[in-house]
């Protein structure tokens, strides 16, 4: 246990921003399983791709995934959507 008085805020800051980022990840994942039911489901492909496309730029500029990752995961988004 720290007993620094900046090494205890760094503990609260790291761990609100642990929650933040878990939340955001957390949310991420459940758009990429939106995407993936709306086109299993066989609703409207462009508006789904589109969101997906969206939500994994977002997420790249958030700083939530790599952007080789990103692009990676977009090509995938791309390849379903045929």
């Amino acid at each position: 246990m720290p007993n620094i008085k900046s090494a205890k805020k760094r503990v609260l800051v790291n761990e609100t921003k642990a929650a933040q980022n878990k939340m955001a990840k957390s949310a991420f994942k459940t758009e990429m399983k939106k995407f993936e039911a709306a086109i299993a489901s066989g609703e409207d492909k462009a508006a789904a791709v589109s969101l997906a496309y969206k939500k994994v730029d977002q997420a790249c500029a958030a700083g939530l995934l790599h952007a080789n990752t990103a692009a990676r995961r977009k090509s995938a988004i791309a390849r379903a959507a045929k």
